[in-house]
């Protein structure tokens, strides 16, 4: 199985603690939502979603000013 075009990572103190990728991009929005509530609380978090084919980062959290 090959890994989907959005990768969702979710990190703490800048190590990676989970990742996860799907073919589509509204589900990997729904998983990056998830895991925002799911690991936001965690010290030192951070939660992106980064489109593999074009290297852009989409979203993350907690938005960068």
């Amino acid at each position: 199985m090959t890994a989907g075009r959005y990768r969702v990572t979710v990190t703490t103190d800048g190590e990676p603690l989970i990742q996860g990728w799907w073919g589509s991009e509204v589900t990997a929005r729904r998983k990056f939502a998830s895991w925002v509530g799911e690991h936001g609380s965690r010290a030192g978090a951070r939660v992106t979603l980064v489109d593999e084919e074009t290297g852009k980062r989409l979203t993350e959290w907690p938005a960068t000013p």
